[in-house]
C-alpha cells in the first residue's frame, strides 16, 4: 500500500496538472470505486462535473481534491489505485474506474482513477477545521505526519512512552502518528538500532524521539527518489515509477547482509504481514 512518501509524489502531480482547473465531464463507472459514496457513482459523477479543483493536499497517506463550495474529493489509494493526467486521445486503461475530463485552453486532457485491485475508491466529503487547517470529515481522526508543520514530536513522544504496546504497532497506528506503513516503519527501526518488538513503555524518550527522527528522515529520502515501488501498481501521475526501492536498508532484504554487520537480514510475521530487521544490530527483547 502507498505510504506517505508515494501519496505526496501523486499529490505535487496533481496539484502540477489539476489544481484551477474544471471537471467539465466526469464518468465514474466502478461501482466499488465509489462505494463509500452511497447515492451511487452516478450520482457522484453529477456532483462533481462542473466543480473546480482549488488545491490539493494530504495528511499521512490520505489524499484530497479541495473544490469549490467548500467539499473535497477524497482518493483512496488502497493497494493499487492510480491517478493519472492524460491526453484525452490516449487509450483507456482496462481498470479505469472514473474519467474527469480537464477544462483547457489548449490539449484535452483527462484525469483518471484506475484500480486493479479495486480496494481504493472516490467520496465527496465537506471540510471541518482541524487545528491551524480544513481536512475532510473522514480524516479528522487522523494525527499529523511527521512531514507536516502541525507536527508536535514531544508530545508523540509522550504518548508512546504511556502506552504499552511495541514500537512498531505504535509507529503503524495513524492516530498517534500517520503516514507510515510497513516499509518505513521497518526502515527507521533499523536505522535506529530498535527491534519492532521493543515496547514502547520500555524506551527511553531520546531513543522514541531518534525513531521517529529516522521516520521522517527515511521518507524525505524516498521522496526525494519519487518513492518506493515494486511493480507498475504505484506511480506518479505521468505514469513513472519511484526508485527508492533500491536504497532500502532491510524491507525485501530477507537474507541479504546488513549493511551495518553484514548479519543476514531476517523476515517474521507481523500483523498479518512481514518485518524485516538485523538480528545482531537490532537485538530481539527477551
Amino acid at each position: 500500500m502507498p505510504e506517505l512518501p508515494e501519496v505526496e509524489v501523486v499529490r505535487r502531480g496533481l496539484a502540477e496538472h489539476v489544481v484551477g482547473r474544471t471537471f467539465s465531464h466526469v464518468e465514474v463507472t466502478g461501482t466499488r470505486a465509489a462505494r463509500r459514496h452511497l447515492p451511487g457513482p452516478a450520482d457522484l459523477a453529477d456532483r462533481l462535473t462542473g466543480r473546480t479543483v482549488t488545491a490539493v493536499q494530504r495528511r499521512g497517506k490520505y489524499l484530497w481534491l479541495v473544490l469549490d463550495e467548500d467539499e473535497a474529493l477524497v482518493v483512496h489509494l488502497g493497494m493499487s489505485g492510480q491517478m493519472l493526467v492524460e491526453s484525452a486521445d490516449a487509450p483507456m486503461e482496462k481498470h479505469a474506474h472514473a474519467v474527469f475530463d480537464l477544462s483547457s485552453a489548449s490539449s484535452a486532457q483527462q484525469l483518471r482513477f484506475i484500480d486493479q485491485r479495486t480496494f481504493g475508491g472516490l467520496q465527496l466529503d465537506d471540510l471541518v477545521p482541524a487545528g491551524e487547517r480544513e481536512v475532510p470529515t473522514v480524516v479528522a481522526h487522523i494525527a499529523a505526519d511527521p512531514l507536516e508543520a502541525a507536527f508536535d514530536q514531544k508530545a508523540v513522544v509522550r504518548r508512546m512512552k504511556g502506552k504499552h504496546t511495541e514500537i512498531k504497532r505504535a509507529l503503524l497506528d495513524q492516530s498517534l502518528v500517520s503516514g507510515i506503513g510497513n516499509i518505513y516503519a521497518d526502515e527507521a527501526l533499523w536505522r535506529a538500532k530498535v527491534h519492532g518488538r521493543r515496547m514502547t513503555d520500555s524506551l527511553t524518550k531520546p531513543a522514541l524521539g531518534r525513531v521517529l527522527d529516522h521516520a521522517a528522515e527515511v521518507m524525505r529520502e524516498a521522496l526525494s527518489q519519487g518513492g518506493t515501488s515494486f511493480d507498475e501498481l504505484y506511480v506518479n501521475v505521468n505514469g513513472a515509477s519511484g526508485y527508492f526501492s533500491r536504497s532500502l536498508d532491510v524491507y525485501g532484504r530477507e537474507g541479504h547482509p546488513c549493511r551495518r554487520c553484514a548479519m543476514p537480514i531476517r523476515r517474521e510475521s507481523f500483523m498479518n504481514r512481514s518485518s524485516h530487521f538485523c538480528p545482531s544490530c537490532q537485538r530481539s527483547p527477551r
